[in-house]
């Protein structure tokens, strides 16, 4: 098996809103490890879009590598395995099927009272890791205590957030909370999430981190190098919800890999000794010619 070494041609969305998409996704992401080196992955598209796949998003290593499957608490999927010494390369490469429409909306979702929560999302109310819930309580009541609970409520929040912290991938620091982020008013994806969380959970709004694969469909010109994003779920009016603090605003094509309280629970790998990363490729795009075949070729067998 062999990994994948350039990333997918960029194209721009060739449907119109609401028709079904092909998405070619994945990963290749290249480490430097001096000597044998116990690693977690946690790479593949969640199993709430089995019914989606065309083509298995496998996680490939190169060299050829054993590895074995678990899920952890949260119910992610990762995998385990001992990464050899020197280079070392990790890649996934899926097609799935989009229903072709923009994050759903639920403007009148209610907030429950936190007697009345189910108990598996209390979880989520609680101070995490980079989600420093004691230090931001008087802050967010103070600036949010008035909005209307439930969907407005959590909308005043992603609008707050955007509008106090600036994105740049040159601000990344992996240890920054979510105070800190609100103090220094910069961040990437994941801290403007940590952020809202927090300010969530700080409201009694259950609220967990999201990290997984996110298109530039529908989106101008030009488009950055791909990344993985990060974005929230809050529980309103009986389920879950989608909110992207960072870019605030209805994306097409997003496709969860994990999630949990924070980035600490989700990291896409973890080393457990010295490891340099040397290369780093991600993509999600509307697959066309190629992808449409496979479909077809899927559709059509028994």
């Amino acid at each position: 098996m062999t990994h994948l070494s350039a990333k997918p041609p960029c194209h721009t969305r060739s449907q119109t809103p609401g028709s079904t998409m092909l998405i070619s996704l994945g990963c290749s992401l290249t480490f430097h490890f001096p000597k044998p080196t116990p690693l977690i992955a946690l790479l593949n598209v969640d199993c709430s879009r089995f019914d989606d796949m065309v083509r298995q998003d496998d996680l490939v290593t190169q060299p050829r590598t054993p590895i074995t499957g678990y899920s952890d608490g949260f119910g992610n999927w990762c995998v385990r395995m001992l990464a050899p010494a020197g280079e070392f390369v990790l890649s996934t490469d899926g097609v799935f099927r989009d229903a072709g429409l923009p994050d759903p909306i639920a403007l009148s979702a209610r907030q429950h009272e936190v007697p009345d929560l189910p108990f598996e999302t209390l979880v989520y109310l609680l101070g995490s890791r980079y989600c420093d819930t004691d230090l931001l309580s008087d802050r967010a009541w103070e600036v949010f205590g008035q909005t209307t609970p439930g969907w407005p409520r959590v909308q005043a929040i992603c609008d707050h957030v955007q509008s106090s912290v600036s994105f740049g991938y040159h601000h990344a620091r992996n240890t920054r909370t979510a105070s800190q982020t609100l103090a220094e008013g910069v961040g990437v994806c994941r801290d403007f999430a940590h952020l809202a969380i927090t300010l969530c959970r700080c409201l009694n709004i259950p609220a967990r981190y999201c990290t997984g694969y996110l298109s530039d469909i529908g989106e101008p010109l030009p488009h950055p190098a791909g990344d993985f994003a990060a974005w929230m779920e809050v529980y309103l009016d009986g389920q879950w919800h989608v909110f992207d603090p960072r870019n605030n605003a209805r994306r097409y094509a997003r496709f969860l890999v994990a999630r949990g309280r924070d980035a600490a629970d989700v990291p896409l790998t973890q080393t457990f000794g010295q490891a340099t990363m040397t290369g780093f490729e991600v993509w999600t795009e509307e697959a066309l010619q190629s992808a449409s075949i496979l479909w077809t070729e899927k559709a059509s067998t028994p």
